[in-house]
């Protein structure tokens, strides 16, 4: 027993240690875990394209977003299993979304135990409770639970090890759950929040959103890193592929097989499709109630926005085209009350011609600091044109901005700042809507156009972002895009914008 222990102990230290093209860790597990087959039988776990790649980026805060069955949730088990036996102290915690989740997951987690050698399950390993979903070795002083989430998640522990499954199905008061059990997690702890899309709203989408201002790191796993989701084709016989499954075999190196068998699920699960077998990190979340924006628009603003030339500030501030001499830009700014917690402030920066987004600044900034950042952004776009909304919280950062003498300051109405009331802001957002759908090419923000799908006709004819969403990117831009066209009374064009010409 005491040569257990000691050995297993010293594969503690050594986990993240390379052997040969991966890690002891993974050695270890595809050496000695096993688990059921699907097509049923025990076998050794060996891990897949979407294990290996989770494998390979993951750290110490991380978020995944995935299709459904990928293996993520097998993995992350095996190797929160393998850090408790072998490092003693340690508490590992799974948290599901329902009680028969949390009884499944268990079943891995137990699989794993009883299928090690016997010597190990009955010296060092020997456990003191196998029951309530938990394992608790006393040898070794570590324990392994599997809980559903609710208010008592983790409550009282220190967790060495958190996999928060399938966040985005949590029960009602799940931004409280999260809080509590995240709270729990010891300084130098390991966390991964884990699941499928349901919906563009929720924490589990907000988390997503927010993932680089907090530093985790994002895993998006599709559909066809499961290896398994083929269809069989006829002999002899060939696809006739569409345009948007040409388009995922160019990109993604997709077989026949793979595009029949997505051929079935999406005519099986028509507008779930997309949700449950994710293919790309934003079309995957699904809003509900109408879209304001039209989504083909918003798909062809997706595939034909570039990379940000510069990002600063953890991604707060991002730019695409910078200043160029001769050329008027105005900032739509969309003020917040600076918490961490709840809306974005936002500024959007873009050239008076023709409307091209150049530049974006979001996050959470209270009013001095929103307004010496837009100041700052301001003075790079050659002092461009600062149309701040002045409701609410807008009204100090105009009253910060008169402190800092920012001379090119929007008025109305012999007021300084933009008014957005019950009868302006459906002329603004229709006129955003009108330009988004004239020009999709002009708009480059992941962020906006996430937010742009889920900016929704609500019941009551409002339009608005969906519950749990944010719209303070849409907003901002529908202010900016507004200012220009009362400014310079410029509209829609009824011709194309050839921004081309634009060399910026």
């Amino acid at each position: 027993m005491d040569a257990d222990l000691y050995l297993l102990q010293q594969f503690g230290p050594s986990l993240d240690q390379p052997f040969g093209q991966e890690s002891v860790r993974d050695a270890l597990i595809q050496g000695i875990l096993k688990i059921r087959a699907k097509q049923g039988g025990i076998k050794y776990l060996q891990l897949n394209r979407a294990q290996r790649e989770y494998s390979r980026r993951c750290g110490k805060q991380n978020i995944v977003l995935k299709a459904r069955q990928v293996g993520i949730t097998t993995y992350i088990a095996a190797r929160f299993f393998l850090q408790t036996i072998t490092r003693p102290g340690t508490v590992a915690v799974q948290v599901a979304h329902s009680p028969e989740s949390a009884e499944a997951i268990f079943g891995i987690v137990r699989r794993f135990w009883e299928k090690l050698p016997g010597g190990l399950r009955k010296g060092a390993l020997m456990h003191s409770r196998a029951n309530v979903r938990q394992l608790v070795f006393p040898l070794l002083d570590s324990e392994y639970r599997v809980e559903t989430a609710d208010a008592n998640a983790g409550r009282g522990m220190t967790i060495n090890y958190l996999h928060c499954s399938e966040v985005s199905r949590w029960p009602r008061d799940a931004a409280e759950t999260l809080a509590s059990v995240r709270a729990a997690v010891a300084p130098d702890g390991e966390i991964v929040l884990e699941s499928t899309p349901n919906g563009a709203a929720g924490v589990f989408y907000d988390e997503w959103q927010k993932a680089d201002e907090i530093g985790y790191t994002q895993h998006f796993f599709p559909w066809w890193y499961e290896g398994s989701y083929r269809e069989a084709t006829r002999k002899g016989e060939a696809l006739q592929a569409v345009p948007e499954e040409i388009q995922l075999i160019k990109s993604h190196g997709l077989d026949e097989e793979q595009i029949a068998w997505r051929r079935k699920q999406w005519a099986t699960l028509r507008d779930l499709a997309g949700q449950e077998y994710a293919e790309d990190a934003g079309s995957c979340f699904l809003a509900s109630g109408d879209c304001v924006f039209d989504l083909a628009a918003i798909d062809a603003a997706v595939a034909g926005a570039g990379q940000a030339v510069q990002s600063q500030d953890n991604g707060r501030l991002l730019s695409w085209f910078p200043f160029q001499e001769g050329r008027r830009y105005i900032i739509g700014v969309d003020s917040a009350g600076g918490g961490s917690q709840g809306d974005y402030a936002c500024a959007e920066v873009i050239e008076q011609t023709i409307g091209l987004q150049c530049a974006e600044l979001r996050g959470h900034f209270p009013p001095l600091e929103l307004a010496t950042r837009v100041v700052e952004l301001g003075k790079s776009y050659g002092g461009a044109l600062l149309a701040v909304e002045r409701n609410n919280h807008g009204y100090g950062v105009l009253a910060h901005l008169r402190d800092q003498e920012y001379e090119n300051i929007f008025e109305q109405d012999g007021k300084l700042g933009w008014l957005t009331s019950a009868a302006s802001r459906p002329a603004m957002i229709e006129n955003m809507v009108a330009v988004f759908m004239a020009e999709p090419k002009l708009f480059h923000s992941p962020r906006l156009l996430q937010e742009c799908r889920t900016f929704v006709r609500h019941a009551d004819g409002n339009a608005a972002a969906a519950g749990g969403a944010h719209d303070d990117c849409v907003m901002a831009m529908a202010i900016a895009l507004a200012v220009r066209r009362k400014d310079a009374g410029l509209g829609v064009k009824k011709k194309a914008l050839q921004i081309t010409s634009l060399k910026l």
